[in-house]
């Protein structure tokens, strides 16, 4: 994450992240680095649905699509994006290695990522499958393609 750092500083950017599956991974893998304080807005671990909802994701689209999906994914990138007043959101959600009994939707082992870029109103989304044997190994699977997809746009 370090020159993800380095080139939002640059540029003036910011950015938030609403995680669930990664619980805060992607936060902590920002603020690792030194003079992530000018860029990181604020972060939310939203593993609940109740949570999910009140940080604004419609809790229509987690009862149509479910909380697994691409289409929550958004939803929790554009909010986070609104909440923290950044110029970039990352919403994160999937099941990493485990079955959920409150949320028996969603395809397993698939996690879903959305990054909001609020000054061109663009999303870049990847769906990435949780291969690794332990929740650990995904989690940083996940924060890896995160980073290299925001080095692609921002």
């Amino acid at each position: 994450m370090k020159e993800v750092i380095a080139i939002l500083t640059e540029k003036n950017k910011t950015i938030a992240t609403m995680e669930s599956c990664t619980g805060g991974g992607v936060a902590n893998a920002i603020t690792n680095v030194e003079g992530a304080s000018e860029v990181l807005k604020f972060s939310a671990v939203t593993y609940s649905n109740e949570y999910k909802i009140k940080m604004g994701v419609s809790s229509d689209v987690i009862a149509k699509y479910s909380v697994y999906s691409m289409e929550t994914a958004v939803e929790m990138s554009t909010n986070i994006s609104k909440f923290a007043n950044s110029d970039y959101g990352v919403g994160i959600t999937g099941k990493l290695n485990r079955v959920d009994q409150n949320n028996p939707y969603g395809e397993d082992n698939i996690v879903f990522i959305s990054i909001y870029d609020r000054d061109n109103n663009e999303y870049y989304n990847k769906k990435v499958e949780a291969v690794e044997s332990s929740r650990e190994a995904n989690k940083e699977l996940v924060i890896k393609k995160i980073e290299e997809v925001l080095l692609s746009i921002i």
